[in-house]
């Protein structure tokens, strides 16, 4: 942040607009290297280097649907690898960022999570994720919903996106990025406190507590009497929609019942939306499959027919180990 730099600079006798000019080399000049950044004083430049090394961070691996879903692996430089997915659309370029290491949550169907976190990133690091993917593109919009719970790593994870924000930075709005939790209830109230326009998006999968509880653990310490009154207090706070995504998994929760609870349960919060979902297969859990296009069908109607504004989603990069997590666990080394 322009401001942070500004108290740097004056320690070393220069000027406050120098802050302007590091953001500009880091975050639209996309510099590797703090030579880079020739508008800096060369003295100036190797204190840099020495006293704010650059974040270290290298595309190991990419994987390329024949959609045109790019699924990058990206090594720090402890060794440990994340996925950022780039997804492009007709008017819009998408990026998919992580904030841990794999993920603690456990859902039943997720690969990220299949062998538990390593550690969170830092800041710095889930930037280093949107730079790599902006080497590709525009980006127009982030989604903070690929490896790890970005509430179990709120205050980096909200560092990074105030960054990605900021308008001296890269400048992407607010409304342009999304973060998605699982369903930790305490990150509700600090975001809403937060004032700024993020969009929020909740996992349920599942409209009981029996069944989410099976699917996603979380759901045993924050069930849904106590999920869905937070996500009320939040629109209401906010003003602002949250989305419920919902993954279909063929004969788990796919039926005409479970589309009619999950209805009624969406309808307890005000200026909700839910976004459909097929399941992508995940290695780690053969007995799951992809229902079909008429299950889904199937779902839109009933929701619709209840009022509830749907989106279905089609899945994407299927081609290109689609399912969150499946890139770093095929191909990271172990360690």
């Amino acid at each position: 942040m322009p401001d942070e730099w500004k108290p740097i600079l004056k320690e070393r006798g220069l000027r406050p607009f120098r802050a302007d000019q590091i953001l500009q080399s880091l975050y639209r000049d996309y510099i590797t290297d703090w030579d880079q950044a020739t508008t800096l004083p060369k003295d100036f430049r190797e204190t840099l280097k020495t006293e704010f090394p650059l974040t270290e961070s290298e595309v190991m691996a990419e994987d390329v649907a024949q959609d045109g879903t790019r699924k990058l692996l990206i090594r720090y430089a402890d060794g440990e690898c994340v996925e950022t997915v780039l997804i492009p659309a007709r008017d819009r370029f998408t990026q998919c960022i992580s904030t841990q290491v794999g993920c603690a949550m456990g859902c039943a169907f997720c690969a990220s999570g299949s062998k538990g976190v390593v550690r969170s990133l830092k800041a710095d690091e889930i930037v280093a994720e949107y730079l790599a993917g902006r080497r590709y593109g525009e980006i127009t919009n982030i989604v903070v919903m690929g490896m790890g719970e970005p509430f179990a790593n709120y205050d980096e994870t909200l560092r990074a996106l105030k960054l990605i924000n900021a308008g001296k930075g890269p400048n992407l709005g607010a409304r342009h990025i999304t973060l998605s939790t699982c369903g930790v209830v305490p990150g509700f109230e600090r975001l809403a406190a937060e004032g700024i326009q993020f969009e929020l998006s909740v996992s349920l999968h599942a409209a009981n507590d029996k069944l989410r509880s099976e699917l996603m653990p979380v759901n045993r310490k924050w069930p849904l009497d106590v999920l869905l009154p937070a996500c009320a207090d939040y629109t209401n706070r906010t003003k602002r929609i949250i989305t419920f995504e919902y993954t279909v998994i063929d004969g788990v929760n796919s039926s005409r019942a479970d589309a009619e609870e999950l209805a009624r349960q969406v309808r307890r919060v005000p200026m909700a939306k839910v976004n459909l979902i097929p399941l992508s297969p995940v290695d780690h859990r053969p007995d799951f499959h992809t229902p079909s296009d008429a299950t889904m069908l199937m779902f839109l109607d009933v929701l619709m027919r209840a009022g509830v504004q749907t989106m279905l989603r089609r899945s994407r990069g299927k081609d290109a180990s689609a399912a969150c997590g499946q890139l770093r666990l095929r191909k990271a080394p172990q360690k």
